[in-house]
Formats: structure tokens, C-alpha cells, sequence
């Protein structure tokens, strides 16, 4: 046997036992007559002591060990003298009496500890000894916990884990694809799935009623902190529900998450609609954390002074920082200069200080009355000590969105959202459609398989632009962890939704002709949604990037540096695949 025990389960109970222990060196270091050795598994470290005057021989070949060997010990295990407290076997330590070195290894690029100094590139490169830093592993451990306990919670609600394929056609909507070329039909592709959207649609004309799956989905998109370009979804469809169904039973499964993983208690989840969201908090996934909510102050600034900016606003909003009256002009400059990042966009910022005395200082006194500023404290309901921040713009969207930076930056620097706190909400009623600036047509917001707010469907061919979707999302910490909607299962309903997006008759056939011709041999009224497992385990992990809880990870221009990819094919191989590769110039 390899080992008896692992190198994370002895404990003072042991002391006395003869062990073996298999596993890697983490350090080793001499001390006097006697060599310390910690050994690493995934379980956890123990502590291995070589005594000089007990066997010479056997320690002198102890002080040869280098980081990263795999060795074998037997020994006794003994209360340790010197306890540490910081580790779970801290009391004991095992008198080794026999050393079996199973694998030597060069030193590593960097140390395998928890304050690791490697950098994040070198990591990657190194993944596989990066996995084996204690803070690594443990993310995974999570992630394979949350998993389970997906799978459990689903299963006893009478869910049926079904795998779908992984080359599928290519749609028009959505992201680009994946695509992967057919040997066997020259000039042909596969693409690599989204999601499996239109596929577990028909395991509900399939009768399956309650779907699920545990599944990789692929988009060639821009990599950023949140997105890979695969990564793993907890994709789900129930038949003969309304929205109300499904958000109580995601609730439900989300509860039994933070429970059983997390050990909180979550309160029921507050709804808001997507207008409220937009309008107070300027995004679709707030963070509510904190308050901070935008006023509107169009009545207050636009047309009561001769500050140009603000009379020829379309938006004029503001929010509140309590007790912040006190941010220096250095500091105000700071946040000016931070709004009118590219990123962002914003063309300036106003600010406006609360006194002790109750006065309003701001950075357009010289435009304003005094009872002008006065009513702005009166509408942002400002306190002595109160700093206000406004953004206007000519595009009530756009200056919505830059507030909504402002707003997090504030929250950020004031303290409002550690990373252990989690505030939920389902975000519920977005349109239907957005316009595109570049395909110059209405596009749907979510998939064109979502279905309109029942209320909503006369519109349709009055003022389509105006129409609701029947669509909700779930909103932990201002990070969209999960989305669906109620799906269309009437053909003639998903034929009119497709000429709404531009599709003829043909395209429509050719593109989605299987989902349609289904829905024709009687298709349940069905919905269901998807989470982000990345995104989720991440918050659970209080993560920064989904990076760190995936095995192999790409890195941000979308390669893994470890494998090397992607990379050139041998021309033979694109001879089979009737392909030809035009290399970029050097």
C-alpha cells in the first residue's frame, strides 16, 4: 500500500499509530541533529521529522530531498512539541522510520504555497502545479461540491440529467460560434454549442418534462473577468409551467446552495422590473449591496441655471454619498478623470458638498441660486456631511450606464460591497427586443425563442419595440448568475417573431425548420433558465475572476498557454478537411 492515512486526517487520537504516508514535499529544512519535512496531498500537510542520532543514514538521505519530490514514509506518529496552530494536524508529527523516494522533480517555477510568487501568466503555463497550492484546490472542491449539490437538489425535484450533442448547426442569433469543419461533407461545419437551447426545447416536445444538464457551452466572444470562451452552464426546462413556476423552483434551488455550501440562510428575493433597474440602479444586473439609488433630476438642474452641460441634457441624475462631503478636490478630480475613462465615456462630473451648517457648496456654484442647490439637497434628501455626485448626458441610456460606474466605484471605495455579504434578486419584464446600430434592425434581447408577456402580444404588430418578454434573470452582487424565460410552443406565434427579426419564410425553415416542424406535433407550454456555474462558484469563493475556479482556464486573449492553443494544423490534415489557411502577414 501507498498509504495508510492522508496527509490531512491525523490527529491526537493517532499519536502512537504506525502510518504510511504517501505524497509531496513541501519543504524541508535542518535543524540541529534533526531534518523537518512537510508533506503535501490533497488533503492537507504533515509534518515529518528525521532524526540523526535515531538513523543517520536514513536522514542524511532526507536533507538530499528537494521541493516537489513524491516520496513514501512509515512512521509513528507523535504529539508534536511545538504545535501549530494554523494547520488541522498541527499537534502531531510522524517519526519516520523508513523513506521510499518515488519520484524526483525538478525544482518549480515558482512556489507551490497559498502567497504564491508567480505570476498569473507563469501560472497558467504551469497549471497543473499551480492546482496544487492548497487556495487552488480548494476552489475546485467547491465547484465539485456545488455540482453535487445542483445534482441533488434537481434529482429530488424529479429532474433527468440528459446529455445533448456537442456539434450542433450554427444560428444567427447570439454570439459568434465555434465552428468546426466536416471531413466527411466537404465545405460543411459544425458549430460548437452556446447553450443547448433549441435541443432541451425538444426534450419538452419529447414529453421529458423536467430537463437538465451539467454542460460545456462555447462562445467566440471578448474575454473579460466573467467569461471564457467555455465554460459550464446548469441548463434546465420544465413543461406545463408559467414564470412563477420556474422562479420558485431556481429560488428553491439556490437557497439549498447557500445552505448547504455557504451555511446562510438567504431571505425570500425581492423582483425588480427591468425599467426600475435601468432607471435607479442603470444596469439589468444591480448590485444591492448598497443603496446609493439614482434620483432623477431633470426638474431640479435642467432650465434653472445657465449651466449649458445640463440644459441641453436629455438625462440629468444624481446619487448620494453619505458622510463623503469630506473628499478632497484631489480626490473629486480623481473620480472626474475616472468617469471619463474611454470605458466609460462620460464628459465631465458635478459635484455638490452638504455643510455641517446645511449648506451647499458645488462645482457650479457660479450657474445656480442658492435655492436651486437648495432643492437639489431637498430631492436627493442630502444630510449635513453628504457629498452629491451627478452625470447628465444627451443619451439618457448612456449617461445611466456611466453613473452606474460611478455608483460601484463609490461602493467600492466607501466600503459597501465585501465579497461576503451576497444580496439576490431576480430581475424580471425585459423587452423583448434591443435595436442594433450595426445590423440596423431590432434583435432579441435574450433568444428568439422567448415569449412575450401574454398582455404584450397585440403589440407585436403595432409597436413591437415596446413589447415586454417573459424573460427573468437572477442578480447575486450585481453579477448575472442565471437567466431564462418562458418559451414560445406555438409555430405560428415563432413565425411572427422571426419576421419581427428579419428572417423570410425560407430562412426561418432553413435555419429553425426542426424546432418549428416539432412544435407542430404538440409541444407543452415550457420555460427554464440556465446558471452560470463559473460565475457562481466564483461568488461563492469570493473570486475576482471565474479563472480561478476552472481546472484549465483560458487565458485573456482566449489561448491556453499550458497546451499551447489553439495552433497551426499540419497541411495534410487541412487537405482532408478541404481547407484553405490564409496566414496572417508578419
Amino acid at each position: 500500500m501507498y498509504r495508510t492515512k492522508t496527509c490531512g486526517e491525523l490527529r491526537l487520537a493517532n499519536v502512537g499509530e504506525s502510518v504510511t504516508l504517501s505524497g509531496w514535499v513541501q519543504r524541508t529544512r535542518k535543524m540541529g541533529g534533526m531534518t523537518f519535512a512537510d508533506l503535501r496531498d490533497r488533503y492537507g500537510i504533515t509534518q515529518l521529522v528525521f532524526d540523526e542520532q535515531t538513523d543517520a543514514a536514513l536522514c542524511e538521505r532526507a536533507n538530499k530531498m528537494g521541493r516537489e519530490w513524491v516520496i513514501q514514509v512509515v512512521g509513528e506518529v507523535s504529539e508534536r512539541q511545538s504545535k501549530n496552530q494554523n494547520l488541522p494536524t498541527g499537534d502531531i508529527e510522524i517519526i519516520v522510520r523508513q523513506l521510499v523516494v518515488l519520484n524526483e522533480a525538478q525544482t518549480p517555477p515558482f512556489t507551490i504555497e497559498d502567497q504564491s510568487d508567480g505570476g498569473d501568466d507563469l501560472r497558467m503555463k504551469y497549471r497543473y502545479l499551480d492546482l496544487r497550492r492548497s487556495c487552488v484546490r480548494k476552489n475546485l472542491e467547491l465547484r465539485h461540491k456545488f455540482a453535487f449539490e445542483v445534482r441533488r437538489y434537481l434529482d429530488q425535484q424529479g429532474f433527468m440529467e440528459i446529455e445533448t450533442p456537442v456539434l450542433v448547426n450554427s444560428t444567427p442569433e447570439g454570439a459568434r460560434d465555434f465552428v468546426v469543419p466536416s471531413r466527411m461533407n466537404p465545405g460543411q461545419f459544425y458549430a460548437l454549442p452556446q447553450s443547448p437551447q433549441t435541443l432541451k426545447q425538444l426534450l419538452m416536445v419529447a414529453g421529458m418534462d423536467r430537463y437538465f444538464q451539467i454542460v460545456k457551452c462555447f462562445r467566440d466572444e471578448d474575454l473579460r473577468a466573467d467569461r471564457q470562451p467555455e465554460f459550464t452552464q446548469i441548463d434546465c426546462e420544465m413543461s406545463f409551467v408559467e414564470q412563477e413556476d420556474i422562479l420558485q423552483m431556481f429560488e428553491g434551488m439556490s437557497r439549498h446552495l447557500f445552505k448547504t455550501i455557504l451555511g446562510i440562510d438567504i431571505p425570500t428575493l425581492p423582483r425588480m422590473t427591468w425599467a426600475d433597474a435601468m432607471k435607479y440602479y442603470g444596469s439589468d444586473k444591480p448590485d444591492t449591496r448598497f443603496g446609493m439609488k439614482f434620483v432623477e433630476l431633470m426638474d431640479v438642474l435642467k432650465g434653472t441655471g445657465e449651466f449649458s452641460v445640463f440644459n441641453e441634457a436629455e438625462y440629468i441624475g444624481g446619487i448620494l454619498c453619505e458622510g463623503q462631503a469630506t473628499y478632497t478636490r484631489k480626490q473629486l478630480d480623481q473620480l472626474t478623470d475616472f468617469v471619463r475613462r474611454p470605458q466609460i465615456g462620460a464628459k465631465g462630473l458635478v459635484y455638490a458638498r452638504v455643510g455641517e451648517d446645511g449648506s451647499v457648496k458645488s462645482s457650479v456654484d457660479k450657474f445656480y441660486q442658492p435655492e436651486v442647490l437648495d432643492r437639489l439637497k431637498q430631492a436627493m434628501q442630502a444630510k449635513p456631511g453628504d457629498l452629491i455626485l451627478i452625470i447628465s448626458g444627451p443619451d439618457t441610456l448612456k449617461a445611466r450606464k456611466q453613473l452606474c460606474e460611478l455608483r460601484l466605484e463609490m461602493g467600492t471605495r466607501m466600503g459597501l460591497r465585501p465579497k461576503d455579504k451576497f444580496s439576490c434578486l431576480w430581475v424580471i419584464d425585459f423587452p423583448m427586443y434591443e435595436w442594433s446600430d450595426e445590423e440596423q434592425r431590432l434583435m432579441a434581447m435574450h433568444h428568439p425563442f422567448t415569449s412575450p408577456k401574454p398582455e404584450d402580444i397585440p403589440l407585436l404588430d403595432t409597436d413591437p419595440a415596446s413589447v415586454r418578454a417573459n424573460a427573468y434573470d437572477m442578480v447575486i452582487n450585481g453579477v448575472e448568475v442565471g437567466g431564462g424565460s418562458i418559451r414560445i410552443h406555438d409555430a405560428k406565434l415563432q413565425q411572427k417573431i422571426f419576421e419581427i427579426l428579419g428572417f423570410t419564410p425560407e430562412q426561418a425553415q432553413q435555419k429553425f425548420g426542426f424546432l418549428m416542424n416539432a412544435f407542430k406535433y404538440g409541444a407543452p407550454p415550457h420555460g427554464g433558465l440556465a446558471y452560470g456555474l463559473d460565475r457562481f462558484v466564483s461568488l461563492f469563493a469570493q473570486l475576482d475572476s471565474i479563472r480561478d475556479c476552472i481546472a484549465f482556464p483560458k487565458n485573456n486573449s482566449g489561448r491556453d498557454v499550458m497546451l499551447d492553443a489553439p495552433g497551426i494544423i499540419d497541411q495534410s490534415q487541412l487537405d482532408e478537411l478541404h481547407l484553405q489557411v490564409a496566414l496572417p502577414k508578419e
